[in-house]
């Protein structure tokens, strides 16, 4: 069965934290909030952890997997190429529930993402996924903590019943909103196309001014 640390609110996250940190850097998985559900963190860089990833949530290795990181300064980390006005709209919605895909760069893994050439990176505003990218100065996944094609977790005990017994940490710390993901927009084109309308809606992103339109996938 998963360890479980329970996040008081009213103390610093400490040592789960350090706990994740280090579970993470030798290549474990943990699952922690987020500002939509429960999310499953490796380190994003690292292949073995990734393939095991896709192994505990049962995922097709053709669908890409999103990361988080820390600052918008580490964009250029990972990623290939900024359009300027996908950085404006990251100083908008970020930290947030906006996915933003970019062309990835050679740092990231191929299994990561999917061999697309292309990478979903957010900046969560839940304070405890910030918190564990802040602390482990690495890209670390956001996927959702469930089974592919199940419903995602709002609550760390919906976790443990999941998919406890193969990750090595859960970080709960609550409930967590849950009624939106993320919104998902490939911002390698202009227009950029909506994958995913999510907690960001579209009407949001246009009246920034930032992009007239948007085109969705189909």
């Amino acid at each position: 069965m998963s360890h479980v640390v329970k996040i008081d609110e009213a103390e610093p996250p400490l040592k789960g934290l350090t706990r994740a940190v280090s579970i993470i850097e030798e290549g474990g998985i943990v699952a922690f909030p987020t500002e939509s559900f429960y999310g499953l963190g490796v380190d994003a860089t690292n292949p073995s952890a990734i393939k095991r990833l896709f192994l505990v949530k049962k995922r097709d290795p053709d669908f890409p997997i999103l990361i988080l990181i820390s600052s918008i300064d580490e964009l250029s980390k990972y990623t290939a190429s900024i359009p300027a006005d996908a950085l404006e709209l990251g100083r908008r919605f970020w930290p947030g529930g906006l996915t933003m895909v970019l062309q990835s760069s050679q740092t990231l893994p191929s299994v990561l993402t999917a061999g697309t050439g292309k990478i979903g990176i957010r900046i969560s505003s839940h304070p405890l996924a910030h918190a564990l990218t802040l602390a482990l100065k690495l890209p670390v996944t956001g996927t959702s903590a469930n089974i592919s094609g199940r419903p995602p977790c709002t609550r760390a005990d919906q976790v443990v019943e999941c998919l406890g017994g193969q990750i090595d940490l859960i970080l709960d710390g609550g409930l967590t909103e849950g009624a939106h993901p993320s919104t998902l927009l490939d911002v390698t084109s202009n227009p950029p196309v909506l994958i995913r309308e999510g907690i960001i809606k579209a009407e949001e992103i246009i009246e920034t001014g930032i992009y007239r339109e948007l085109h969705t996938s189909t």
